[in-house]
């Protein structure tokens, strides 16, 4: 088995600190490279027949409400990024630790592909519960204009705090949660592909006898944009769902997953459930990459900090 190369291990408390910093600035890095095609993918999700197609979604954006219209959400989305992999990634260290005991490998063993992409999707479950809310915000802010052009709603909320105090007024504390269980089912298997996914490609760029943590700043890019595909081809049409149901629940009457799925598979096509797939792919790689590499090389910068 191959033994970890640091010289030196930092207090787990410690540890977690690093882990929790190098997740925010990751998170941050994915929001500044991603967010139009976000925004995008949230409208054409909400509203499939709308917009011909992610172009026509940005040019329409931009006509109606201007190039701000596309970052719209900014705050809350960097808001729901660094505190989601900040959590995410130091749950993801803690249970790197637990999938070693359970592997009954020592804390210098490193962990095999298999077994980072499993720890990652225990992972998940932590930071979904700081994603709901944040994106729950993010989403209806994204897709306010099309909800008040659709009469859907008479009149719409266009800051963060409107649409906080509306929730909290309608639904109460528990209301920032609609969506819960949809970013759950998202975020579990969606983690295990994304940490695979990232870890298989580091490996396939890895040469023999050399480490991962060798690796320069284009595979890290490359690795951290596949990583993101395999999450969002695996559980995009969940995502489909979220979105639906945070963002028509502001009218009172959205059903929850299994009726929205159902809903949307019967009255729409199975397809709608992709609708917004193209911006999020071509998303994938800048966001998903810078998100990756800010990660690494700040955590690389802090644990040379500890080493001997």
């Amino acid at each position: 088995m191959q033994k970890s190369k640091d010289k030196m291990s930092p207090h787990p408390a410690v540890q977690a600190v690093i882990d929790l910093s190098a997740g925010a600035f990751g998170g941050t890095a994915c929001v500044l490279s991603g967010q139009p095609f976000d925004t995008a993918k949230v409208k054409m999700q909400t509203f499939p027949t709308m917009y011909k197609g992610f172009v026509d979604c940005f040019v329409r954006t931009y006509r109606q409400v201007g190039f701000q219209g596309l970052y719209h959400g900014t705050i809350p989305a960097l808001v729901a990024n660094i505190a989601e992999n900040s959590v995410l990634f130091m749950s993801y260290g803690f249970c790197q630790q637990v999938v070693r005991r359970l592997a009954g490998k020592d804390h210098s063993m490193v962990l095999s592909d298999l077994e980072k992409a499993a720890a990652g999707s225990f992972a998940s479950v932590f930071s979904s519960m700081v994603l709901c809310p944040v994106e729950l915000v993010k989403c209806r802010l994204q897709a306010m204009y099309e909800m008040e052009t659709s009469g859907k709603i008479v009149r719409g909320q266009h800051t963060v705090w409107s649409v906080i105090k509306g929730v909290l007024q309608s639904r109460g504390p528990l209301g920032m949660y609609q969506g819960f269980s949809s970013t759950l089912v998202r975020e579990i298997p969606g983690y295990f592909f994304f940490f695979g996914g990232y870890e298989f490609s580091r490996t396939l760029f890895t040469q023999e006898g050399k480490s991962k943590e060798e690796l320069g700043v284009f595979p890290l890019v490359v690795s951290g944009g596949f990583g993101g595909a395999c999450l969002w081809l695996a559980v995009f049409p969940i995502d489909c769902v979220k979105s639906r149901i945070q963002v028509l629940s502001m009218t009172g009457k959205q059903s929850g997953f299994l009726k929205t799925f159902y809903s949307i598979v019967r009255n729409e096509g199975f397809t709608t459930l992709y609708s917004g797939l193209t911006p999020t792919l071509i998303r994938t790689f800048p966001a998903n990459g810078a998100l990756f590499l800010a990660y690494e090389l700040s955590r690389k910068l802090m644990m040379k900090q500890f080493e001997s």
